[in-house]
């Protein structure tokens, strides 16, 4: 398989916790014996591995079964973390994955973290449950890979917790939840379907590794892996992992558009609105001059986003224009060249200049365009007296030659 068009889609559809997570990628084919030793050897625990039956769905289940249910502090977890003597880079995610959990209950209970007992996850099963993820993602060595998450099903009702009886999301995991980039739904069925374990392991992997997808991607899949819940909820209570290569064509980036149409701004407002967005993290923004009612003149504004920018986005667009509404058009997804940038040098009478230049490649590394800066080359051009232009086509053909030699 092609590690730079690996993907892992995780699909919570009946949400997510540590030992799903670790039975999903058992499923994909981790070594059983070595993620069971490392959950053991970082714990005070005892892991049992067998398989379970899900409705119809034959699953892999993973108990854990904790020898003292004494809660740690967030120090002490993070020091019993470096003492395990697992893979260093298999120790920097598991630690990142509990600085989320530290956090977001830090938060909840609005003690610093340094000080913090830990009520949700302070306990050694969420220690060998954070472990024994990691290592499993590590052992399949997916770092490589892209992971993709879909929406994650939280549940619905109450859950008891230290703080009492309080509704789903619980307030660890609804805390990680608000850091993160995880779309999430409640629902299909009133039981606590996700826990702040599931949520900071799902919320850390898509940060540092992926990104989330609402539908499933153009790909061709090698194996599917099934993580048994311990909850009886009334449907098959699994996590799926789908592990598989992207479509050898284009990279699929997940966006969303906002549209809106005003009559009564100025060109040079709707101009500072573009370097607005622009500079707030829009990806693309659009004028198209249009006709509205009554024959005024008017503008129709276009604006490409990230899915987690839309609101923001949106206010701005409210605010500079006046307009009382943003449509949000609905786009499945869009597909993009991966994108790489390389300094080239190029020699103009007998001085060095460095430009930068944009490579853009499909999944399988064929190259589709290479585009040098416009505006490096321009500055070029007016100390030189060169053409743009000259200066442009010179950058490209060395950076072609570089990519030739490669």
């Amino acid at each position: 398989m092609d590690m730079t068009s690996r993907v892992l889609v995780l699909d919570p559809f009946s949400g997510a916790s540590g030992d799903m997570f670790i039975g999903s990628l058992l499923g994909l084919g981790a070594d059983e014996e070595l993620v069971k030793d490392a959950m053991e050897s970082a714990a005070d625990v005892t892991v049992n591995i067998s398989e379970a039956k899900q409705g119809l769905l034959l699953a892999i289940k993973v108990e854990v079964v904790q020898h003292s249910d004494t809660r740690q502090t967030y120090a002490r977890m993070v020091k019993q973390i470096k003492s395990t003597g697992v893979p260093r880079q298999v120790e920097q995610d598991v630690l990142g994955v509990l600085e989320l959990m530290g956090k977001s209950e830090s938060r909840v209970h609005g003690t610093p973290l340094d000080e913090l007992h830990l009520h949700e996850m302070g306990q050694q099963d969420a220690v060998a449950d954070i472990v024994g993820a990691v290592f499993a993602f590590h052992n399949l060595e997916l770092p490589g890979s892209r992971v993709l998450c879909m929406p994650v099903s939280v549940g619905g009702g109450y859950v008891e917790t230290a703080h009492g009886l309080l509704p789903v999301p619980a307030p660890a995991t609804l805390s990680i939840l608000d850091s993160s980039s995880l779309v999430w739904r409640g629902g299909p069925v009133d039981h606590e379907l996700l826990t702040p374990t599931g949520a900071a392991i799902l919320a850390y992997l898509v940060k540092k590794y992926g990104s989330i997808c609402p539908v499933y991607p153009r790909m061709t899949s090698s194996v599917t892996g099934y993580g048994a819940g311990s909850k009886d909820t009334g449907m098959p209570n699994v996590l799926r992992s789908v592990l598989g290569e992207l479509d050898a064509g284009l990279a699929i980036d997940h966006v969303e558009m906002l549209e809106t149409n005003v009559d009564d701004v100025t060109g040079e407002i709707v101009g500072y609105l573009i370097q607005e967005l622009m500079d707030d993290g829009a990806l693309d923004v659009s004028v198209i001059p249009a006709t509205m009612k009554k024959g005024r003149s008017g503008f129709l504004i276009k604006v490409v986003c990230r899915p987690e920018d839309t609101n923001r986005l949106a206010h701005k667009i409210i605010a500079v224009t006046g307009s009382l509404g943003v449509r949000l058009i609905p786009v499945r997804h869009r597909l993009t060249a991966l994108r790489r940038m390389m300094d080239i040098e190029i020699q103009v009478s007998g001085r060095p200049y460095q430009v930068p230049v944009k490579v853009g490649c499909d999944n399988s590394g064929n190259v589709l365009n290479i585009s040098a800066e416009f505006e490096d080359c321009r500055l070029i051009a007016q100390e030189t007296g060169l053409q743009v232009k000259d200066l442009m086509r010179r950058a490209e053909e060395s950076a072609r030659m570089h990519i030739d030699a490669e």
